[in-house]
């Protein structure tokens, strides 16, 4: 295959991305405030309008506001599925976007779909933790969301049975008690037949088309650790941002 000589980015992608990268690695935590636009151009060595457009764009990707008192990291509008949510924990704290609230419908043991074995890379019928849960805000269910992880993590982590909420939800319970950090993902969106548990959460008749995210979690090894699936509420979207050169 013949080499290509890669082009830059334009320097206001490259100061977008820069602060991007810190904010999804944490390094810059919700409310942290970012070099003033002065600031940005003199260390950059770039014009005051090349800062001004990497900071708008931030602020048009969701991860940053404006106001007369600076700019401020803000992921309040920007996350919403389970990758996001893991991203939010990380840098945030919280897997919650503001004034959103969730509710765990179900933990348990059951023996592994075809679908959750081949994605968990298990054999089916081996156990496997099944814990369901419902994100609401004002504006109502933003998801069904079911995520399965292998029956043997239960050892290491009890609470994965417990109706209730846990603290660093899944992803930071299993990196604590197995050392095992989510470091990958493969998302697969769908339109799907909502099964008749999760209609009647959703508020929608059994059987129709709606839309769902699935997503694959791998640890440092590359072996699986959780395998989710969510159901999107009614007039509910997912979009993806991508700097392309």
């Amino acid at each position: 295959m013949t080499p290509k000589v890669q082009r830059a980015a334009p320097p206001f992608m490259q100061i977008a991305e820069h602060f991007r990268v810190k904010i999804k690695e944490g390094q810059l935590p919700q409310e942290t405030r970012l070099p003033s636009i002065a600031e940005i151009a003199r260390e950059w060595g770039v014009a005051t309008a090349t800062a001004a457009k990497a900071i708008n764009k931030l602020q048009d990707e969701g991860y940053v506001r404006s106001s007369s008192q600076g700019t401020f990291v803000d992921l309040g509008r920007k996350l919403t599925s389970g990758p996001d949510r893991l991203q939010m924990l990380r840098a945030t704290g919280s897997g919650f976007r503001k004034g959103e609230s969730v509710e765990i419908l179900s933990a348990r043991l059951i023996p592994a779909p075809a679908h959750v074995a081949e994605g968990l890379k298990i054999s089916e019928g081996d156990q496997v933790v099944q814990r369901r849960r419902v994100y609401r805000d004002d504006d109502g269910v933003v998801a069904v969301s079911t995520s399965y992880l292998a029956g043997e993590l239960a050892e290491a982590a009890p609470e994965l049975l417990e109706v209730g909420p846990l603290p660093k939800m899944t992803f930071g319970l299993i990196e604590d008690r197995t050392g095992r950090r989510a470091v990958r993902r493969r998302d697969v969106v769908a339109m799907a037949p909502v099964p008749e548990d999760i209609a009647a959460v959703l508020g929608v008749e059994a059987g129709m088309q709606a839309l769902t995210m699935t997503n694959q979690y791998s640890d440092q090894n590359g072996d699986p650790t959780e395998y989710a699936k969510d159901f999107l509420g009614a007039g509910r979207e997912l979009s993806a941002e991508y700097t392309l050169d």
